[in-house]
């Protein structure tokens, strides 16, 4: 199987802005237990992984590209396959293959230009494919979203558990205009 990204997790402290394509943080040993939740952003091309709310890991991804653009949405994880080829194009590889539809779009690893380029999957650094893969489990829930969708408030996902620049906690939240 062809391998892509990183070998290994950037440090903890690595802001997460400054992530380059096919890197990842991976703090997934901090929280051992309680629910998962995948939160992909197509207008960052990141994705970031929470356990009881908690941010336990980031990584930049590839989603579709023009034509076959990832839908946004609320998914469940389907299936698992660690070995998957396509079956729609060319037995191309899909290492850790996670479906979110039966109509061919899954997590996955794969190529990271930088940019959407996938035929609507979303495309993750071998390695975080990897840990992702074993952490998951079928029925997880995954949301894909993006400026433009329904649920677009989560494609800036710091609204789960807000950091500030510099990829610190923030301490207190401002106030929505409806909100005294």
């Amino acid at each position: 199987m062809p391998f892509w990204g990183a070998r290994a997790s950037m440090p903890a402290d690595t802001p997460i802005e400054s992530l380059k394509q096919g890197e990842f943080i991976w703090l997934g040993d901090a929280q051992r237990s309680g629910p998962l939740l995948l939160v992909v952003s197509i207008d960052e091309q990141r994705a970031y992984l929470y356990r009881n709310g908690v941010l336990t890991g980031v990584t930049t991804v590839s989603t579709g590209k023009k034509g076959h653009e990832t839908p946004t949405g609320v998914f469940t994880i389907l299936q698992k396959n660690k070995d998957h080829f396509s079956n729609i194009y060319d037995n191309a590889p899909m290492p850790y293959m996670q479906r979110l539809t039966w109509g061919g779009i899954a997590l996955h690893a794969g190529g990271l230009p930088g940019y959407p380029a996938s035929h609507g999957c979303v495309r993750l650094p071998s390695e975080f494919a990897r840990q992702l893969f074993e952490v998951t489990s079928t029925g997880m829930t995954v949301v894909v979203a993006s400026a433009a969708s329904d649920v677009a408030q989560a494609a800036y996902p710091g609204f789960l558990a807000p950091l500030d620049a510099s990829g610190q906690p923030v301490v207190s939240l401002p106030l929505m205009p409806s909100e005294t």
